[in-house]
């Protein structure tokens, strides 16, 4: 258990320190229109899509290849490599959901959010590489993968949120 709790710490650190260095460079910035922002992040959010996509097709791919689990999970319960595809799916999904409703807020609430988003973008698209590979190795590999994807969205809130009450929101 200290294992997870250190990976977690050292996600939270490496998310803090990045994030930080991002929002100070991102002051040198030109301000961006609205919509352009909105559309910037929306073409970003292709990477934390092709994600998803990718732990869909996973188990699909898993799914064909397995005559236990060609009828679907619900059938059997699905064999143990569809069942841990799954998960990873239900994660993504949840982080994806997460990550792209937080780019789009950071997108209305800071004028100057180009690199930021797409710092969370790249903090997201690390996060899932290292969870995804770092499964198999329980709650201890997945740990710093899942936390550097969570933490980065809710630093990210936090930090709307505070902008927003403060009137710092740019």
């Amino acid at each position: 258990m200290a294992d997870v709790a250190l990976a977690m710490v050292g996600a939270f650190v490496a998310t803090t320190v990045v994030l930080g260095i991002t929002a100070m460079s991102d002051r040198a910035t030109a301000s961006t229109p609205f919509v352009s922002r909105l559309q910037f992040a929306i073409r970003v959010d292709l990477v934390v899509i092709a994600w998803l996509a990718a732990a869909i097709a996973n188990v699909a791919r898993l799914r064909f290849f397995s005559e236990r689990d060609i009828a679907g999970s619900s059938i059997e319960g699905g064999s143990e490599k569809v069942r841990v595809a799954g998960a990873i799916l239900q994660n993504t999904l949840e982080q994806g959901s997460l990550a792209v409703v937080t780019h789009l807020i950071v997108a209305a609430i800071f004028s100057r959010s180009g690199t930021l988003i797409v710092t969370l973008v790249c903090l997201f698209a690390i996060g899932r590489l290292l969870f995804w590979i770092s499964y198999k190795h329980g709650a201890r590999g997945r740990a710093f993968g899942f936390a550097l994807t969570f933490y980065a969205s809710v630093l990210a809130l936090l930090a709307s949120a505070t902008a927003t009450l403060f009137g710092w929101a740019t």
